[in-house]
């Protein structure tokens, strides 16, 4: 009976070890599923096992820590002893400097994922079946080249099923313009949008702002494409600043046509770090084949720049383009009698008046046509019309001074022009004003010379010359009757 009770006990025992050590490594071979939440499309995901290892019973601990299949012999050689790997790698903090570096290095040396994930569902991916252990998470190569997104890899500990939001750090870049009134002498600030005079130098500025993970690339390549419209003509002025130091001499720039590039194959070597700014500032003039209206002419500009920071840096991205826009518009003339007739034999100048009363001459804005005159390329402000050269048998008309005023969308993707108008300060003239063409219309009327002229005109002299005749004839006159009596 004793024998029989000492078996029994034993047998308990044996049963009550197993289950304790089930218990303590009942994990050990269960499979895990990484949850990556990202709403951006084009990623393919793998996920490279660089350790492998039993899961205790604390759940948190690794025991038995081994090479993983995600990493080649080169790799295993040259990190050393497995378990001495994990131990380093457990005293990183996620994302820091530390295991930034240690993911780059990983990557030199990987061997086979143990899983993929391509496409999100509901910017979810997903890579399932992994067992326990140390994984490299990372994009595939080539995957994201000419995309405005960035490369990542980070390590994970996977000792149960983990979701993760990976932070893909990518640079950015803006256009900018500036927009001055010639008759108040007021600049704006950097802004979306503008209006000129033909003639007129326009200043733009390019700014990138680089990823937050620019100190983990061995170099960082940079390049400005930006694109000019035909109305534009660069004055190849540009000055280039990271962070407020001037890099001029150190950029490559390069115009052709409409295209204006200033390139750097390393950013980092002229001081650039995570967060810098890279700003461009340049000027280009508005010709004569400037779009008149709501189309306006549109520069865009987008970043070429380094966005794989894994194994040897290889790899460029594509940001999308950034527009800003440059209005210009036009003043017609049309020339008329009291009837609304056509009238030849009329000419006019158009002067721009400054801020501090002068009139400049826009000699290159007329364009003459019969009894229609069209000042093209002109921007919001004061303008004076002369009548230079009335047609004859009609009164000079006074000049005429008004006022061009436009609204445009200053901060947006796509800056539309709003309205435009124009108000006479004084004269007789009134506009019609067409949007979309950019325009401002109006009759302007001659009256016939029955009318008396303005002082110091033609015909004042004319009265002036007849008085004076008529006044020497009555002496005249009056001697002779004197003489006969």
């Amino acid at each position: 009976m004793k024998t029989m009770k000492k078996i029994l006990a034993f047998v308990l025992t044996a049963v009550m070890t197993f289950a304790m050590s089930v218990s303590a490594f009942a994990d050990t071979n269960k499979n895990y599923e990484i949850t990556i939440n990202n709403d951006a499309t084009g990623h393919t995901y793998e996920a490279y096992q660089i350790l492998a290892g039993d899961l205790a019973n604390d759940g948190q601990t690794l025991s038995n820590v081994k090479w993983g299949s995600g990493i080649n012999a080169d790799g295993q050689t040259a990190f050393g002893a497995a378990n001495e790997y994990a131990e380093k790698l457990s005293k990183f903090e996620d994302k820091s400097a530390d295991a930034v570096n240690a993911a780059n290095e990983i990557s030199k040396y990987l061997a086979t994922p143990a899983g993929t994930a391509t496409a999100p569902v509901n910017g979810v991916y997903k890579i399932s079946g992994l067992p326990t252990g140390y994984y490299l998470i990372k994009d595939q190569d080539n995957s994201l080249e000419g995309t405005n997104d960035s490369y990542t890899a980070f390590i994970l500990k996977i000792v149960k099923s983990v979701s993760v939001e990976p932070k893909s750090d990518t640079t950015t870049v803006v256009k900018k313009v500036k927009d001055t009134n010639d008759s108040t002498a007021v600049t704006s600030d950097w802004q979306d949008s503008a209006d000129y005079d033909i003639g007129d130098v326009v200043p733009f500025q390019l700014t990138a702002t680089l990823a937050n993970n620019v100190n983990s690339y061995d170099t960082y390549k940079l390049v400005f494409h930006d694109t000019l419209s035909a109305g534009l003509t660069y004055n190849a002025d540009a000055k280039i600043k990271i962070d407020g130091k001037d890099v001029t001499e150190s950029f490559k720039a390069s115009y052709e046509g409409t295209t204006l590039t200033f390139a750097s194959d390393d950013v980092k070597a002229l001081g650039a770090h995570n967060g810098s700014k890279v700003v461009v500032e340049y000027t280009a003039t508005l010709n004569e084949n400037a779009i008149i209206g709501s189309l306006g002419n549109p520069n865009k500009v987008y970043l070429e720049f380094s966005n794989n920071p894994n194994h040897n840096g290889e790899g460029t991205g594509k940001t999308p383009e950034d527009t800003v826009i440059v209005f210009t518009y036009k003043v017609v003339v049309n020339k008329v009698d009291k009837d609304q007739k056509p009238l030849a034999g009329a000419e006019f100048t158009l002067y721009k008046k400054l801020a501090d009363g002068k009139l400049v001459e826009l000699k290159a804005a007329m364009a003459e046509s019969g009894t229609t005159f069209e000042f093209k390329g002109l921007d919001d402000g004061n303008y004076v019309l002369k009548e230079t050269k009335t047609p004859n048998g009609y009164n000079t008309i006074d000049d005429i001074e008004f006022t061009v005023t436009a609204e445009h969308e200053i901060e947006s993707d796509d800056p539309r022009l709003v309205s435009l108008n124009g108000n006479a300060t004084t004269g007789n003239i009134e506009f019609t004003a067409n949007v979309e063409a950019g325009s401002l219309e109006s009759a302007v009327v001659n009256k016939k010379g029955s009318i008396l002229p303005e002082t110091g005109g033609a015909g004042r002299v004319l009265i002036y010359v007849m008085g004076t005749i008529l006044v020497l004839g009555a002496g005249v006159v009056l001697v002779s009757k004197k003489r006969v009596k």
